[in-house]
Formats: C-alpha cells, structure tokens, sequence
C-alpha cells in the first residue's frame, strides 16, 4: 500500500515548513524505525513543500492508521514538531491516488509558480537520497521513475514548460518595481546551490551584469570561475553586503546568513573607510544609498530562511521572501494546466493499471507453471512413444499458447476494473491453482509477462 503524507504553501505555515525542511534528510530513516509495516519511505523537501512517500506492507482491506500515527511521530520527533499539530496540517493520500499526487507535484502544478522547473530536479534527488539511504523500494522506485517520466512529458507537451517558470523568475518579477535598471544595479549571490545558477541566469537574463557571489560554505571562488562572476571573500561580506542595490540568497544552511547585526556592521565599515579616504567628514555618518534606487532590496529563496526578519529594522532595507512571493504567485494559464493535467491523469491511470496486473503476477505465474507442467508432461510422454521429428511437440506447444490467449487477456481486462479476485477465484475453481505470492515473485519476473509485482491498494 502507498501513502503519502504532504505539508506545502497550501496547507502549512512557512515556520512549519521551515522546520521540516531542516530535518528532511533524517525523516525516511527514522520513519522505518516506527512500525514494522514500514518498508520503505521517500521524502520530498522543497521550499514550499514536504512529502513523505511511504510503502505498507498491509494487507488488503486493511487500515493504516495506526502506521500513519507512528510515521508521523518519527516526523514530528526528527523536526521537533508536536505530532498532534502535524497529524491536523498533514494531508493525507493512499492508494491509486498517490501516484497522480506524485505525478502532478513533479510536472509543477502544486508549486506556488504553476509549472516551475525546478520541482522535476527535487523529485529526483528525493529518490536518489533514498537509495543512499537505503530507505527506497521496488514499488517506490517505479512510482518516481513514472513520476520523472510524467513531468518530462508535461514540459514537452504543453507550455507549462515554457521559459521562466520558476520561483526564481516570480522573485525578480516582484522586483522589478524597486529595480529601476539592473544593468546598473550592484547584485550580491549568496550561495552556490541548486538555486544559484537559475538565480544568476535569471538576474542575467534582465540585464544585470555586475553580480558578484558569496557562500556560507566556501565555494565561492568555484562557482564564481565556472559562472564568470567575481567571489566575494568572508572579510568582505559585511560591507559588500550592506552597500549593494540587490541581496539574493539561496543556500540551505540551516541559520540565517544575512541580518541585522550584518548589515549595521557593513554600513559602519564603509562609513568608516569612507571617512579615512576623505569621502564622508566624519565617523559615524551613515552610509550612502545604494547607487540604484533608494531601498535596499533582499530576495530570500532559501528555506530554511537565509534571512533575518529583523534585516527591515534597519532604513532602506526591504525584504521580498517566500511567503510574499506567495501572495503574489500568478494565477494558473488554464488552457496549459488543464493539458497538463490531463497528461498526470492519464499516467496515474496507467500506473495504477500496471500495478493491478501486477498484482495478479503470482497468479499468472501459477497458472503458466500449471500449464507447462502438464505440457511438459505430455512431450515427455509422446518422445517415449516416438515423437522423433517434433510435430507432436510442436503442435503441443502451440495449444498451450492458444488456450493461455484468452485467460491472460482476460486478467489484464478485469485488473484494471479492479476485479482481480474474479479471474483468481475462477482460477482455483476450474483449474484448482493457488499461488504463493513469495514463490511466485521470481517466476513472474522469468516469465516476462509481467514485471515483478509491487503491493497496491485501491483508492477508497
């Protein structure tokens, strides 16, 4: 069974997001700890959302509740959150529902930017992760690897792939009315991860030319080589900082890189310089403004937040972070989406579909070994009475397959209607076959018919 417990900017605060975000990379194993029943857990953490993939061994018709409560727990225990607060912000999918959830996530269209690019790339380290961690399962990576395949189709069959979707693009968007020239605006990177690069082709894209980066973990230097920007050194980051036209961070260290006391320290810094060289008459004067404009703008892409609230305290400073990027996502292109949703629709259908058949595999197995048995029994039989050029064999062989025709399609029709136990009821009463699920597992897998058989359960 498949579940999938989701926090995002629909239903949960950015101070709880905040929080899970910081713990995501211990959530899955400390997830299988809590129940027997758990056998594998993939986590998604972006910065708008956390989801929890999760794969039951539960038996059919049964409830996962009381798993669901132990995995929560896990969650709420690696975050410090109250499991009770989690267990009334979680959404909840299982089933056949779980795959067209995963589906829409990946191709964007749970994103507060509908259609951003970004979210496909998350999905797939989420699923790499779990692999180093161990946490991962046959039927999870089937789900993720569709799941990649849906939103490469989106992106290639719809504008929603279209240029410029992302939370990147929205920020500078936002910004383009406290910017009134960014060829002539000074802008400061800071950080070298998964956002930087889109960052700086965006801020490139409208012109800017004078960026410089700086990294909380000391990748600066190569990063700034392989972009051909300059890096900003740790001495320098106070004062570069307080005096730039434009803040954009974007790394995920898990304590703010820029605030209040940072900046105050930067502008005193250069005032003080300025002084020394003449510039300003005293100690203690303000620092100029910034050469653009007369705000200072910070954008803060990073979740948890690089930065301090209190950064707004200081005059000449305002901050554009998630929440207001948020409030001001645009409104879904409805012609693009609906052709987009149509395409996660028809997947999760065909997964769901591919995973009733699979779960008709030992069956299947079951009556295939049953059938060779007795085929084979019977070339067996027609040698030892002088079968010697095969004819007898050949025709044998070729009945087996004929008389196979009809129930095989038969199973694949009535899986996908949801009615598997008709064809496996029929089976053990005309033909007196049961399958072992653990004994057939590899049997399917030599057939060819079918691919190895994952657990389901059927959306209720």
């Amino acid at each position: 069974m498949l579940i999938c417990l989701t926090a995002s900017h629909k239903n949960a605060g950015f101070d709880m997001l905040e929080r899970l975000s910081a713990s995501s990379n211990q959530a899955a194993p400390r997830i299988l700890n809590g129940h027997d029943a758990l056998q594998g857990a993939v986590v998604i953490s972006t910065c708008n959302r956390f989801e929890a993939y999760l794969d039951l061994a539960a038996p059919e018709g049964s409830s996962p509740v009381e798993v669901v409560h132990e995995a929560v727990r896990a969650v709420g225990a690696v975050a410090g959150l109250d499991a009770a607060e989690l267990r009334t912000t979680f959404g909840f999918v299982h089933g056949n529902a779980v795959a067209g959830h995963l589906f829409s996530v990946a191709s964007g269209l749970e994103s507060v930017v509908v259609g951003e690019g970004e979210i496909a790339g998350q999905v797939r380290r989420s699923l790499e992760q779990a692999r180093t961690d161990g946490t991962t399962t046959p039927e999870l990576e089937r789900l993720f690897q569709r799941a990649s395949q849906t939103s490469r189709r989106v992106k290639n069959e719809t504008e929603l792939g279209g240029e410029g979707r992302s939370l990147v693009r929205l920020a500078l968007d936002l910004a383009e009315s406290r910017v009134t020239d960014w060829a002539q605006a000074r802008v400061l990177l800071v950080g070298t991860g998964r956002f930087a690069g889109a960052s700086l082709a965006a801020l490139r894209d409208r012109g800017a030319t004078d960026v410089r980066v700086y990294s909380p973990s000391g990748r600066a230097e190569k990063f700034a080589v392989g972009h051909g920007i300059d890096a900003v050194a740790h001495d320098e980051f106070a004062v570069t900082a307080a005096t730039v036209d434009v803040i954009v961070t974007c790394t995920t260290v898990e304590h703010h890189v820029v605030d209040l006391a940072l900046l105050e320290a930067g502008r005193d810094e250069h005032a003080r310089e300025l002084a020394r060289i003449g510039a300003l008459p005293s100690i203690g004067r303000p620092a100029e403004a910034p050469a653009t404009g007369i705000r200072q703008l910070v954008i803060d892409l990073g979740l948890p937040r690089n930065v301090a609230p209190d950064v707004v305290e200081l005059p000449g400073v305002e901050l554009l972070d998630l929440e207001t990027i948020k409030i001001h996502a645009p409104l879904e292109e409805l012609g693009a989406t609906d052709a987009a949703r149509a395409i996660v629709m028809r997947d999760a259908r065909a997964f769901g579909d591919s995973g009733e058949e699979q779960r008709l595999a030992p069956a299947v197995v079951a009556l295939r070994k049953h059938v060779f048995d007795i085929l084979d029994a019977e070339i067996e039989r027609a040698a030892s009475r002088g079968d010697d050029d095969g004819r007898t064999e050949a025709a044998l062989r070729h009945m087996a397959g004929v008389l196979l025709h009809t129930p095989m399609v038969r199973s694949r029709e009535l899986a996908r209607k949801g009615d598997q136990q008709s064809w496996i009821d029929g089976l053990e009463a005309i033909f007196g076959v049961t399958a072992a699920p653990d004994e057939a597992v590899a049997g399917g897998a030599a057939t060819g018919d079918l691919d190895a058989p994952g657990r389901r359960a059927d959306a209720s």
